[in-house]
């Protein structure tokens, strides 16, 4: 016969059997003829050490399958565990890398502005510096050419050519009567110091034109500026 316990089934609980009874055959077999109440304590203490060293026996097996599970459980859910710790922290690194590679991107983009700016600003210096020269030597040579500036200024100015000026550098102007007296007898040269070498000031009764070599080169070297800007 089993007893089932239906209320406080907790680890401390467990089902309990009701020892044999013995028999008188079973008695005499076992020396308790005369005694049939020792023979009924002997079967209960038996079925009784078998009732506890099975207990024990379950529960040491119970607990080795417990362990065994719990450990297993517990390294899979380390394991999962670890594999997602471990993502957070490669995706940290890698976006900390990426953080770290764009600044350096940004830093070599704004260097790389700053050269090609600088490489651009030396360009126009020394090409300035070159037109000038040539300019220069160009019109060392040959001061007249300002003479056929003058007439290409005076043809497109407006109104009458009437009581026409060329005002020239000094130096210059002396050259131009020098090398080419007939045509410079043809024009009223008025000399002005504030006008430097190359510079040229046509002026008649109604408009003034500047028809300097510098005003010229600053046009072209503004126009030279903004292509390679354009083209950066």
């Amino acid at each position: 016969m089993t007893v089932k316990v239906i209320k406080g089934a907790g680890s401390g609980w467990r089902p309990f059997r009701f020892p044999p009874r013995g028999t008188p055959a079973v008695a005499a077999a076992n020396g308790f003829g005369d005694d049939p109440a020792a023979l009924q304590r002997a079967i209960s203490d038996g079925f009784q050490q078998g009732m506890d060293r099975g207990y024990e026996e379950g529960l040491r097996q119970g607990q080795e399958v417990g362990r065994q599970e719990g450990f297993e459980q517990g390294r899979q859910e380390g394991i999962r565990l670890g594999r997602d710790e471990g993502r957070a922290q490669g995706r940290q690194a890698f976006e900390q890398t990426g953080a770290v590679l764009e600044r350096m991107i940004e830093r070599f983009q704004q260097f790389q502005k700053q050269l090609e700016a600088a490489r651009r600003e030396e360009l126009l210096e020394l090409v300035q510096k070159v037109s000038k020269q040539v300019i220069r030597c160009e019109l060392t040579l040959h001061p007249t050419q300002l003479l056929s500036l003058a007439e290409e200024a005076l043809a497109a100015m407006p109104g009458d050519q009437e009581d026409v000026r060329i005002l020239l550098n000094p130096e210059e102007c002396a050259r131009i009567k020098e090398l080419a007296p007939e045509r410079a007898g043809a024009w009223r040269l008025v000399p002005d110091e504030r006008l430097a070498l190359g510079e040229c000031r046509v002026v008649t009764a109604h408009a003034e034109a500047d028809i300097g070599c510098q005003q010229r080169l600053d046009a072209c070297m503004d126009a030279l500026a903004s292509h390679l800007k354009a083209a950066d």
